[in-house]
């Protein structure tokens, strides 16, 4: 028997496991990952932000282990040799409406005790002559990171503290009593005697699995992103944001460096009818039938009709993805937009058609669940490990 299991090998589950064996030399851990590869899924399809924790609601979960988990991220790849950068980040205003908002999320950053700077509109021509606004926000400390190489040295810390990793096994069954909790699939049982479960795209049903009496469903949203080619890749200098809607939970289709030397741009938001399909017009039946047969769903979809055909169009249409970005850097062509693999995220839907803004962590008397955990865990993810490890201590 294991002192614990971790279900899940993203950057969330390696770093609990790695976390847990700091706190507690000696114990014997297992941490099982359905994919054959760490970091297969929203780790490894993301934009590679680490963020700074200007957006969160003060006092949120979010709010607190953003900012905790950005200078974590950032020591421990400088410890490790990971490749990273503070390239910092401009939230542009491109109009009178977006500039009031602007205000008020400078306001919100005062709050969260983020560096934020405001500059008006020449001085962000100077700082990005290719980018056009009334006016932005500056984030110093805002940076870019490869989070599938945390995750890998995360993994190689656990192996080396005594943890186990077993690649390629689902888990089909969760059986929890008073001594113990059984999980098992098809590469096989094992028994410990605390479990934490970090299943991201399937942390819905993992929890339904260990009897959790949860009312929500994970909802998956694709993000698709595109690439600039190779000689427009020092278009900025910064990462460049619009300025985000405070109705929706999704940042909006931004310029990204990162630490390969790429320009990327995205995502947008349209809905994933399959959990792990990431191509365009993957379909999962089973994933397809939960999303559209739940009722939470219905009501996200009919208080979001114009956004929801905004983002399928420009799904489909390059042109109105364009348009996005143009906004803020109108000299983008449909050139300048080449295929880059897209992501997908997990987003908690609650009955009433609520979108879980916040991360969410459920515990029974022998496991911990993490049933949401969207961007930005990956720049959180030690604060939610600490988070958890306290809970098993309880």
């Amino acid at each position: 028997m294991y002192d614990y299991c971790v279900i899940g090998g993203g950057i969330v589950g390696v770093a609990t496991a790695h976390r847990i064996l700091e706190r507690r030399p000696g114990a014997s851990l297992l941490l099982v990952e359905k994919a054959t590869a760490l970091a297969a899924h929203q780790t490894g399809h993301n934009s590679g932000v680490i963020h700074s924790g200007i957006y969160y609601e003060p006092g949120s979960l979010k709010a607190r282990y953003c900012r905790r988990g950005a200078r974590w991220t950032k020591e421990f790849a400088a410890a490790h040799g990971i490749p990273h950068r503070v390239c910092g980040k401009l939230l542009v205003a491109t109009d009178a409406a977006e500039h009031e908002r602007m205000l008020a999320l400078y306001e919100r950053s005062v709050t969260n005790g983020v560096e934020v700077e405001r500059i008006d509109a020449a001085e962000l021509a100077r700082r990005e002559p290719h980018v056009t606004g009334v006016g932005a926000l500056y984030v110093p400390d805002t940076g870019i990171v490869d989070y599938t190489r945390v995750t890998e040295v995360l993994a190689e810390r656990v192996r080396a503290a005594g943890g186990e990793i077993v690649l390629g096994a689902e888990i089909t069954a969760i059986d929890e009593n008073t001594d113990a909790v059984t999980v098992s699939g098809p590469a096989g049982t094992w028994r410990t005697r605390r479990l934490v479960v970090c299943a991201g795209l399937q942390a819905d049903r993992m929890a339904r699995l260990a009897g959790l009496p949860i009312a929500l469903r994970i909802v998956p949203f694709r993000g698709e992103y595109y690439q600039l080619p190779p000689e427009r890749s020092d278009l900025v200098r910064t990462l460049i944001y619009p300025i985000p809607d405070p109705e929706l939970p999704f940042l909006g289709v931004h310029l990204s460096p990162t630490v390969d030397g790429a320009l990327t741009v995205g995502p947008n938001a349209v809905l994933g009818l399959a959990r792990e399909g990431y191509r365009k017009g993957s379909l999962d039946l089973r994933d397809a039938r939960e999303v559209l047969g739940y009722r939470g769903f219905h009501r996200v979809a009919a208080g979001n009709v114009r956004t929801g055909l905004r983002e399928l169009r420009n799904s489909l249409f390059r042109r109105g993805y364009l348009a996005q970005c143009r906004k803020y850097c109108p000299e983008l062509t449909l050139a300048d937009l080449l295929p880059r693999e897209a992501g997908i995220r997990a987003q908690a839907v609650l009955p009433d058609g609520t979108l879980a803004h916040d991360f969410l962590i459920e515990r029974t008397p022998r496991s911990v669940h993490v049933l949401n955990a969207p961007s930005p865990a990956a720049t959180s993810a030690l604060p939610i490990a600490d988070h958890i490890a306290d809970r098993l201590d309880d």
